[in-house]
C-alpha cells in the first residue's frame, strides 16, 4: 500500500501543476476566442477526444492489466504482440480515417485545415498508448506524470507565444487552439516513446518466457474491445451532448448564438473550474487499474476492502472541501475567465455534478481492474439515457432552460456514481456503508 500512496502523491503533484496550467490555458482561450469562439471550441473537442479514444483503442489499460498480472520474463512477449497489434490497428484506423474525416459535418462550420491536423492524432496517440501501459503496468508512474505535465507546459508555452506575436481572425484563432493541442500530444510521444525504447532494449537482454500469440491477444482484446465500446459510447455522448444542449437551448426560444455562448459559459468556464481538483481522481484511478487488477488476481480480497475504504474517505475528504471552495467563492474563480455573473451561477448549480464525479473515476478503476466492464458500460448507458432525456426536457421548456440543463447533468452524475459504487461493494464483500461481509464464495 506505501508503494500506491507513493505513486498516487507523485501523480497527484504533477498532475496539480498540470491543472494549474490547464486553467491558465483555458484563461488565454476565453479571452482570445471570446464566449462564442469558446463555445465553438468546446463544441469539437467532444469530436477530437472520440478519435483519441479510438486511435488509443484502451491499450494503456489492457497491457498495464496484463503486465500487471504476469510476471517479468512474460513482459517481452506481451509488448511484441502488443506492437503487432497496434500497428495493425493504427494502418486500418488511419485509412478508414482518410476516407471518412472529410465527410464528418462537424469539421464543415471550422478552419479546413483542422480535419487533417486531428487525422494526425491517430498514429501518435496509438504508439504513445503502448508505452503509456507499460509504464503503468509496471508502476512507474513517475514518467506518466512527467508526460502529463509536459503535454500541458507546452499547449500553454505555444499559445502564449503564437498569440503575443501574432493577430489571428476567429477562424485562424480556434486553427491555432486545436494546433497546439495536437502539437503538444505530439511531443508526449517522443518523449514517452523515446523511454519505452530504452526500456524495451533493457527487457530484451533479459531472460524471456513466450506466451501462446492467441492467448496474448485474446487477453488484450479481452480488456480494449469492451473498454473502448464504453469509452467510445461516453465519447460519443460527448460529443452530442453540445448539440443536445444547444438544441434544447434553441427550443426554448434562445438563438444559435445565445445558446453557443451558454454552453461556453457551462464547459469552457464552469466545468474548468469544477473539474480541477479532479487531477486526484485521475492520479487514483492510473494507479488503481494495475494494483487492483494484481490484488484481485491474487484473491485477496481483504486489501481490496482496504483499498476502497481509503479511497472513499481520501474522496470525501477532498471533494467536500473543493465543492465548498466553488459554491462560496464562484464570482471570484469564474471572474480569472471573464466577468461573468451567469458562468458563476452555473459553477454553483453543478456542485453535487463535480462531486459525483470525484468518485466515479477511481470507482471506475476498480470495475476495470475487478474485470467488471461490462458492468461499467451498462451504468455509462442507462446513466447517460436518464441525463440526456431530462436535458432535453427540461432544458427546451421556457421557464426551466440552463436549470433544467444542469438537472440532468447533477441526476446522471449522481446515478452512475451509485451503480458503480454497488457494484463495486457487491463485488469484494462490502455492505453500502463499507462494513466487511464475508462471502459464501470469493470467486473471480
Amino acid at each position: 500500500m506505501a508503494g500506491y500512496y507513493k505513486s498516487i502523491f507523485f501523480l497527484a503533484a504533477a498532475a496539480c501543476l498540470g491543472e494549474g496550467i490547464e486553467m491558465l490555458v483555458n484563461m488565454i482561450l476565453a479571452r482570445e476566442l471570446g464566449s462564442h469562439g469558446l463555445g465553438l471550441y468546446m463544441s469539437i473537442l467532444p469530436t477530437v477526444f472520440l478519435i483519441v479514444l479510438l486511435a488509443s483503442f484502451e491499450l494503456p489499460v489492457s497491457i498495464s492489466k496484463l503486465i500487471a498480472e504476469r510476471e517479468d520474463r512474460y513482459h517481452r512477449n506481451i509488448l511484441y504482440h502488443a506492437i503487432t497489434v497496434t500497428v495493425i490497428f493504427t494502418v486500418v484506423l488511419f485509412l478508414a480515417g482518410t476516407v471518412l474525416i472529410p465527410f464528418i459535418p462537424v469539421f464543415n462550420s471550422y478552419h479546413p485545415y483542422i480535419r487533417w491536423l486531428v487525422l494526425l492524432l491517430i498514429p501518435i496517440i496509438s504508439f504513445t498508448s503502448v508505452a503509456r501501459g507499460y509504464f503503468m503496468g509496471r508502476q512507474q508512474m513517475g514518467r506518466i506524470a512527467v508526460s502529463n505535465f509536459l503535454r500541458k507546459l507546452v499547449q500553454l508555452a505555444a499559445l502564449f507565444i503564437l498569440f503575443r506575436l501574432f493577430d489571428f481572425d476567429a477562424q485562424a484563432s480556434l486553427l491555432v487552439a486545436i494546433g497546439t493541442f495536437i502539437g503538444s500530444e505530439l511531443i508526449t510521444f517522443l518523449y514517452l516513446f523515446y523511454l519505452f525504447m530504452i526500456q524495451f532494449q533493457h527487457i530484451k537482454s533479459m531472460p524471456f518466457s513466450n506466451l501462446n500469440r492467441k492467448t496474448v491477444r485474446k487477453n488484450l482484446m479481452a480488456v480494449s474491445i469492451p473498454t473502448t465500446s464504453m469509452r467510445l459510447f461516453s465519447a460519443f455522448t460527448g460529443a452530442i451532448q453540445p448539440f443536445l444542449i444547444k438544441a434544447a437551448l434553441e427550443h426554448s426560444g434562445l438563438t444559435e448564438t445565445l445558446a453557443t455562448e451558454h454552453f461556453g459559459m457551462l464547459m469552457g468556464i464552469a466545468a474548468s473550474i469544477g473539474f480541477f481538483p479532479a487531477f486526484i481522481a485521475h492520479s487514483l484511478l492510473i494507479v488503481l487499474i494495475p494494483g487492483v487488477s494484481k490484488t484481485h488476481a491474487e484473491n485477496n480480497y481483504q486489501n481490496l476492502q482496504k483499498m476502497l475504504q481509503q479511497v472513499m474517505k481520501l474522496t470525501l475528504v477532498y471533494g467536500t472541501a473543493a465543492v465548498a471552495v466553488f459554491y462560496f467563492f464562484a464570482p471570484q474563480l469564474t471572474g480569472l475567465f471573464f466577468k461573468s455573473d451567469t458562468s458563476a451561477i452555473y459553477l454553483q448549480l453543478l456542485w453535487p455534478y463535480f462531486l459525483f464525479h470525484y468518485f466515479i473515476i477511481p470507482l471506475q478503476g476498480f470495475l476495470l481492474g475487478l474485470d467488471l466492464i461490462k458492468e461499467a458500460f451498462y451504468h455509462v448507458i442507462w446513466s447517460h439515457i436518464v441525463s440526456f432525456a431530462i436535458i432535453f426536457w427540461l432544458g427546451s421548456m421556457p421557464e426551466w432552460r440552463m436549470d433544467g440543463v444542469i438537472i440532468g447533468l447533477n441526476t446522471g452524475a449522481v446515478l452512475l456514481c451509485l451503480m458503480h459504487y454497488l457494484t463495486v461493494c457487491k463485488k469484494i464483500g462490502l455492505s453500502f456503508f463499507m462494513r466487511g461481509i464475508v462471502p459464501k464464495t470469493l470467486e473471480r
